[in-house]
């Protein structure tokens, strides 16, 4: 059961039968190096990638060319994905998508000022090329402040890190009996609240507890104006969560983690999301949700997606950090309250493609779950595939899936503090 629907792509790909030829533009010429061509006064910044290319038809031997930062051409030679993985070429998959960010190399959303390129510039050495800045449940005073920091970033894409592409509001519509490592100012929710938030900076995604007062019928006209809703931080029924669904909402937030459990009398929001759900988050840093579970969910959703869930932690050694009011502790791998409760992550994606791969999903469907299915759950078909048009944001790694280049809009991002 869907409420978002993917965005066509048929339209862009082309496949040529010529043997086992697949080419979706003719590359430019100039081989692997970076040129700048000029016409008139016009300037061109052009260059080729070689190596095995995880198209949407599969992976190929061959190119792609990258031209003002768009794919300009696809093209080469079918192959096997074992054939790939067993070659000592490049992998040359879509650049990562991560819907719910909340921090990274010590800064937190929350923070305002420049926290959030930070984050971006952290998260993009780790082969996210696009995110979601990722608020707190906090007083309104707090979250506009955070927002206001957050809109220069939404709107203009700073070398280096990642494009922010917009806010995914985790919270204060939330449950205050399900705030996870949320802090505790948890409230109903009010159209006219979002949308002065909405003003401020761009919000693409609002999590929200279904079962609170008046919740459930704002979820038909937030959608119709245009936000995703997901159902998240919740002890709501399994009525209540197929009733959200039912209204327009279009995921789950950190599916398992934060929502009434699965039982088979009680199957909880857990077990909505089973049943109906198209697309929802998960964490696979292999802590916050075991591996069996995991898959139970890839079996029962089309288009599970993975999400860091990352905080201020990530990508820094064990220590306490922020997280909006909260202090966190990272130790051994994970992050927590001083309570011991679970609070956000410390995983980047290149981990999470690589946690996949482990469990024994194949490349192209690990790569589909850190970056195609999120692009579809938001509606944009410019990333998240590798198709002439769309933005230039790639991975190249090594046999052992070791990032070696993140590309974002076409320009390498530096890679040397990873």
């Amino acid at each position: 059961m869907s409420a978002a629907r993917p965005p066509e792509g048929g339209s862009h790909r082309s496949r040529q039968a010529k043997g086992s030829l697949i080419s979706a533009a003719r590359p430019p010429e100039g081989g692997s190096h970076r040129s700048r061509q000029a016409k008139g006064s016009l300037m061109s910044d052009a260059r080729q990638l070689s190596g095995n290319v995880l198209t949407p038809q599969g992976f190929i031997r061959g190119t792609v060319s990258i031209v003002d930062g768009r794919i300009a051409g696809v093209a080469g030679q079918a192959i096997a994905e074992a054939d790939a993985r067993a070659s000592a070429e490049p992998l040359i998959l879509p650049g990562f998508i991560d819907l719910h960010v909340h921090g990274g190399g010590g800064f937190d959303t929350m923070e305002g000022g420049h926290a959030v390129a930070e984050i971006a510039r952290v998260h993009a050495r780790h082969g996210t090329t696009s995110m979601l800045a990722t608020t707190m449940t906090a007083p309104m005073v707090d979250i506009s402040r955070a927002m206001a920091a957050l809109a220069e970033a939404c709107r203009t894409h700073r070398r280096g890190g990642a494009h922010v592409m917009g806010v995914h509001l985790e919270g204060p519509y939330i449950n205050p009996g399900a705030l996870g490592a949320q802090p505790d100012f948890a409230r109903p929710a009010a159209v006219d609240e979002i949308k002065a938030l909405h003003a401020i900076a761009p919000i693409r995604l609002i999590t929200m507890a279904p079962e609170l007062p008046g919740n459930l019928d704002l979820i038909a006209p937030l959608r119709a104006a245009g936000f995703h809703v997901q159902v998240g931080h919740t002890a709501g029924t399994y009525e209540d969560g197929v009733a959200a669904l039912q209204r327009g909402a279009t995921g789950f937030t950190h599916l398992f983690n934060a929502m009434s459990k699965f039982h088979h009398r009680a199957p909880g929001i857990a077990g909505a999301a089973l049943a109906h759900a198209q697309f929802a988050e998960i964490i696979p840093d292999l802590l916050h949700v075991h591996p069996g579970a995991i898959r139970a969910a890839l079996r029962a959703i089309p288009c599970l997606y993975c999400v860091t869930d990352s905080t201020a932690a990530a990508g820094m050694p064990d220590g306490d950090y922020n997280l909006g009011s909260h202090r966190v502790t990272k130790c051994l791998g994970g992050v927590r309250l001083a309570d011991g409760t679970l609070a956000g992550s410390t995983l980047t994606m290149d981990q999470a493609l690589r946690n996949l791969v482990g469990m024994g999903l194949a490349l192209d469907d690990a790569s589909r779950r850190v970056s195609t299915n999120a692009a579809d759950f938001l509606g944009l078909a410019d990333r998240g595939r590798l198709l002439v048009g769309a933005r230039a944001d790639l991975v190249v790694l090594d046999p052992d899936l070791q990032l070696t280049e993140v590309i974002v809009e076409g320009e390498s991002i530096d890679l040397t503090d990873v």
